[in-house]
């Protein structure tokens, strides 16, 4: 493929990503983690459950995808940002896996919670505290990585000027303000701030839509 081609195939992707993996997933869990939670209600939208984490998986192969089709163009600029991109998105998709067997698990323990009936309560809801715990924790840690795959992305378009510098530091800043809101804070046991991510969907928009529009630079 010529420059122009796999800037337009990048930006499709990272559209993709970012309709059916960073929002489309958790737009599907909304009903699992509703009040009275996960044990009383995750065996009734089994399906929800098992598409979520479908796009799950496909959220997280995309970032390998995007990084080794942008790695022969933003290498010019910067081998190790270039790298670092591949190296990151592949843990990404290590935690979702992580992350999909969690709530697999949490599944698989509302359904047997349902069998059971409540000759079992106290039983069970002390394994939907482990098994909850353990998904709480899978989940931040890979935003923490995804937001940082993001950060590295919008950087390495910084650099080599392959999107204008205006809108991949707009991104840079989204992305250091969802790592700071929600990911960071959670592991430092702090009150997350959902807003503060609410800056990074339109930023990826922005980046997405113009490469999409224009591709990349053959000489940048």
């Amino acid at each position: 493929m010529d420059t122009k081609t796999v800037g337009r195939l990048t930006g499709t992707l990272l559209l993709i990503h970012l309709a059916g993996g960073l929002i489309l997933p958790y737009v599907l869990l909304q009903p699992v983690f509703a009040p009275p939670g996960f044990l009383e209600n995750a065996a009734a939208h089994a399906a929800r459950m098992r598409a979520a984490v479908f796009r799950l998986f496909m959220s997280g192969a995309i970032t390998v995808t995007v990084s080794l089709t942008a790695l022969p163009v933003l290498r010019r600029c910067s081998e190790r940002l270039a790298t670092l991109l591949v190296a990151l998105a592949a843990v990404n998709l290590a935690l979702h896996a992580v992350e999909n067997g969690t709530l697999l698990s949490l599944l698989s323990l509302s359904q047997e919670h349902v069998r059971q009936g409540a000759s079992h309560a106290s039983l069970f809801e002390g394994l939907a505290v482990a098994a909850g715990t353990a998904r709480r924790w899978a989940h931040f840690t890979h935003l923490l990585v995804v937001g940082n795959w993001l950060f590295t992305l919008f950087v390495v378009l910084w650099r080599s000027a392959q999107v204008p510098r205006l809108i991949a530091g707009a991104g840079m800043a989204a992305a250091v303000l969802q790592l700071a809101g929600v990911p960071l804070r959670a592991i430092l046991g702090l009150d997350i701030i959902t807003a503060l991510a609410i800056p990074l969907a339109p930023a990826c928009l922005a980046v997405a839509a113009w490469l999409v529009f224009t591709g990349f630079r053959e000489r940048a």
